[in-house]
């Protein structure tokens, strides 16, 4: 979830950013190894591989960034007791997890332990739904133990591995491929508040309404596992993070890039958490605001497909200034929030745009990386620095939104922390010797 809620980077730019990031963070794995000439491109164990990892991607980040169902119903019915800042908190928690325990995933897979991470975060992901279950009403610390520790980290453990084995059998399709599975996290996170909405508040209650849930993940997740199989031996060299760490330390570029990804995902997950109880509090009808959620990923799917084409004409730096910009104003102008006319409009411009953002920051990370045999390294920091942001940033928001909804405080917090980003893109353009031409805009 982050998220929420995670491309090839060296292939292409039109991909997403989160799940791509780690896909082209490791791809390097398989393609450094002596058969360099030997990927098939095609047949049953690729395609079932890259099936298996659709599969994962629907049901971990895809799941994580359903949130804002839970976060609408924890309120109005199960922890009614509880502040909005510890409710965010269990999604935001899950969302952390599944960036920061991803850099022990990925050390583990350079090792060859893929199956064991992914049957082991298959089984924790649908058992800790399931558990989720048994959680009673006002009780919170069983929900933040099943949902925000158990699903996080099996959704970091997931993460990683699932990406990088689609790299085994692809290297002159890898792009097309990646646009087939990665669009995993954007159906899932349509499919999940549907389900949810639907069922949550018919004639099920959560404990039916969450096995159910469960059961389905449980099943796409033995699919997945039957499907994904390895091809290539692990690298003989995997990435030293603490290395990569010293040396990425010292790139003011970089350095400044960690500090935007960082103010980014305070605010990333505000909408996607908060903007169905907006709708709901507003007055909108709640049968079509339980849709909200649907509106803005289905934006974000086109915004993640089309980002390429628009970063050709642009360039990779320039686009993920744009549309931070777009997200920054997007969640400020919920502040107005007040029709349904409104919903859907701000639903459609924050998903398309932080769609085009999060599929641009794994290739501006390839940017600013002078060595690509480091890439891994250093996205991965990357990601672990910004997962810190997603943990903070709506559980603040939740404390200035407090018991009597005063929208506009958390609105006006998250929307500055993305054009706090801008800040980093001021680096005069002589730092940026290893980077892009197109780094600043003209």
């Amino acid at each position: 979830m982050l998220s929420t809620e995670p491309q090839a980077t060296r292939d292409s730019d039109n991909e997403e950013s989160k799940v791509p990031d780690v896909e082209s963070s490791i791809s390097k794995d398989s393609v450094l190894p002596s058969r360099l000439d030997e990927f098939p491109e095609g047949g049953l164990a690729a395609w079932s591989t890259a099936f298996g990892s659709f599969l994962i991607l629907f049901c971990g980040w895809g799941y994580t960034t359903s949130f804002g169902v839970y976060q609408d119903f924890y309120t109005q019915h199960y922890l009614t007791n509880k502040t909005q800042f510890a409710i965010s908190s269990i999604g935001s928690f899950n969302a952390f997890l599944g960036t920061a325990v991803s850099i022990v995933a990925g050390s583990l897979y350079d090792r060859g332990y893929f199956y064991h991470l992914v049957i082991i975060g298959s089984f924790l992901q649908g058992f800790s739904i399931f558990m989720l279950s048994f959680a009673k009403p006002n009780q919170y610390y069983q929900i933040l133990l099943t949902q925000g520790l158990c699903s996080g980290v099996a959704l970091g453990l997931l993460y990683v591995p699932s990406l990088a084995v689609v790299s085994h059998y692809f290297k002159r399709k890898r792009t097309l491929v990646m646009t087939l599975v990665i669009p995993g996290s954007s159906l899932g996170a349509i499919i999940h508040p549907i389900m949810l909405n639907n069922l949550l508040n018919g004639q099920l209650g959560f404990a039916n309404t969450v096995r159910a849930s469960a059961g389905m993940v449980s099943t796409l997740l033995l699919i997945a596992c039957l499907c994904m199989r390895t091809r290539l031996d692990p690298p003989t060299t995997p990435v030293n993070y603490i290395a990569a760490a010293k040396k990425c330390l010292h790139d003011v570029p970089f350095i400044f890039a960690l500090s935007g990804s960082f103010l980014v995902q305070i605010g990333f997950y505000y909408p996607l958490f908060f903007l169905q109880l907006d709708s709901v509090k507003h007055g909108v009808s709640i049968d079509f605001s339980f849709y909200s959620l649907v509106i803005l990923n289905v934006s974000s799917c086109v915004g993640r497909v089309t980002s390429g084409y628009i970063a050709a004409y642009t360039g990779v730096p320039n686009l993920t200034v744009i549309s931070a910009i777009m997200c920054g104003s997007v969640i400020l102008g919920t502040i107005g929030l007040s029709s349904l006319t409104s919903v859907v409009i701000l639903g459609v411009l924050y998903g398309y745009s932080s769609g085009v953002y999060n599929a641009m920051v794994g290739p501006l990370v390839a940017v600013l990386t002078p060595d690509p045999s480091e890439l891994g390294g250093w996205m991965g920091i990357c990601f672990f620095v910004g997962g810190f942001g997603s943990l903070i940033g709506t559980p603040i928001s939740g404390v200035l939104l407090t018991s009597n909804y005063t929208w506009w405080k958390p609105a006006l917090f998250s929307g500055v922390s993305w054009l706090w980003f801008l800040f980093y893109c001021s680096i005069d353009s002589d730092d940026l010797d290893h980077s892009s031409p197109h780094w600043l805009v003209p």
